[in-house]
């Protein structure tokens, strides 16, 4: 059974989960470290935990979802696990870091592909990715069916949704996702979104103003 803890981190405030089991083992999903005491926390909290990292994922791959990739896959041994379209989004991040005025010690190293309806597994626990393009490329939700959740990255907010005004973005295409593939999820399902507070797909449906009828 997954167990979810969130940190809010750098200067764009966004949500880095770490998803962990009954076993001590762990996935971080969009680890948005940009600050060394912003890495100091996420040690300490799998630490006190006594957590061991076995996947890194990214929803997608906007600078401030990727600011830690390295960090956690030199601290862990991990290889990232993107889309393949957003390898390129990837690495124009260190462009768009410097284009805000910030350092960024980019990662370089491999990935692992996922695609649509792929798994990722935590021993026992599954997450299921689904496609939803439009705030990026190939921006992915990763749902867990057994557990009613679903981390969202960009695309769906508390009542808003992700900008489209980023290269590779389109207002239509992301508002096809979210009717098409996340609004098709149960009512009741959690929705973890890459920035600010949890929300419910009933109530996106019912009260989001960017996605009605």
């Amino acid at each position: 059974m997954f167990t979810i803890e969130t940190f809010t981190f750098n200067p764009f405030q966004e949500n880095t989960y770490i998803l962990y089991n009954e076993k001590g083992h762990a996935l971080i999903i969009d680890p948005g470290t940009y600050f060394p005491p912003e890495q100091q926390a996420l040690k300490d909290f799998m630490l006190r935990r006594g957590l061991l990292p076995s996947g890194l994922i990214n929803t997608h791959c906007h600078l401030d979802h990727v600011f830690g990739n390295k960090w956690v896959a030199e601290a862990y041994n991990l290889t990232p696990q993107i889309h393949p379209v957003e390898e390129e989004l990837h690495t124009m991040s260190a462009v768009f870091a410097h284009q805000y005025g910030l350092e960024f010690n980019l990662y370089k190293g491999d990935f692992i592909y996922l695609q649509e309806g792929d798994n990722v597994m935590l021993d026992e626990d599954r997450l299921e990715a689904i496609l939803v393009p439009g705030h990026s490329p190939g921006s992915l939700a990763f749902y867990c069916k057994a557990q009613n959740f679903v981390i969202s990255g960009d695309a769906l907010f508390l009542e808003s949704i992700g900008r489209t005004d980023l290269p590779g973005g389109d207002h239509g295409q992301l508002l096809h996702s979210i009717k098409e593939k996340l609004f098709n999820l149960p009512a009741e399902t959690v929705v973890y979104p890459g920035h600010g507070p949890r929300t419910t797909i009933g109530h996106e449906r019912n009260n989001n103003p960017f996605v009605q009828p």
